[in-house]
């Protein structure tokens, strides 16, 4: 061994012993390291550790380790080691674990990972069917994130709303949001503000067959509402209301529905 290999910190000769494949190596010397209460590069090498292990597939030693670095509360490192479990779960479909692991990432406070831990606190409760929750989420991601997690928990919300059925809140969020997205994002964004647009439209046409149209007015209702449903993926939906629209007890209604259905969209 050459003089610079000596000196070569053990965490930089770990580094590269994984990059070239040697993982039992490098997991020694990180183990050496993560099992000194009074190694200053302890944090570091525990998170190394996990997930030199978890290449190895020893999973539950890979935790281990993340845990030890979770225990140091290192702002960087103890984030690290957070949400290398948190994805851990995930994988495995661990929702309650996945949970405290990120919730642990709010824990450590550390500015870079907090948006990306309410992100998937949001993801869990959708996927748990706990839409508040997802939306409380969502809201803290936007508002602690920069510009593209916030675009990301702007879009996941205004989907949420649709889901929900307020589109005029999605077509709010949507708009606020576009004065500050990244560029890159704003085609997306308009899509999504198009799609709370046709929801919108769709609860126009509908609410005007409600509202007491005359029956030209009514019968072009019909035909805006039935047309446009399939654009959201409602084409039953599409289908009843030309049922309705053709069945009409008003055969001036009926019949004005009917010149509509059979010309070409």
């Amino acid at each position: 061994m050459t003089s610079s290999e000596l000196e070569t910190p053990p965490l930089d000769t770990a580094r590269r012993l994984a990059e070239q494949g040697d993982l039992d190596g490098a997991a020694a010397i990180l183990a050496r390291l993560a099992a000194d209460p009074d190694e200053p590069d302890l944090a570091q090498a525990a998170v190394g550790l996990a997930v030199v292990l978890d290449e190895r597939g020893d999973v539950e030693g890979a935790r281990a380790a993340a845990r030890t670095a979770l225990s140091t509360g290192h702002p960087e490192y103890a984030a690290q080691a957070a949400c290398h479990l948190a994805q851990g779960f995930e994988r495995e479909g661990r929702a309650d674990q996945a949970r405290g692991a990120w919730q642990a990432v709010l824990g450590v406070g550390t500015p870079a990972y907090v948006p990306l831990a309410h992100l998937a606190l949001a993801r869990l409760a959708a996927q748990a069917g706990h839409d508040d929750e997802a939306e409380r989420e969502l809201r803290a991601a936007a508002e602690l994130g920069d510009a593209h997690v916030a675009v990301h928990a702007a879009q996941q919300l205004a989907d949420l709303m649709l889901e929900r059925g307020e589109p005029g809140e999605a077509a709010e969020l949507l708009l606020d949001v576009l004065e500050f997205a990244p560029a890159e994002e704003v085609p997306r964004l308009r899509v999504r503000l198009g799609i709370a647009h046709l929801e919108l439209a769709c609860g126009e046409f509908a609410g005007s067959l409600e509202g007491g149209a005359d029956e030209q007015t009514a019968a072009l209702a019909i035909e805006l509402l039935a047309r446009t449903l399939p654009l959201r993926g409602r084409a039953d939906d599409a289908v009843r209301v030309w049922a309705y629209g053709l069945d009409h007890e008003s055969e001036t209604l009926s019949a004005d529905v009917r010149l509509r259905y059979e010309r070409e969209a």
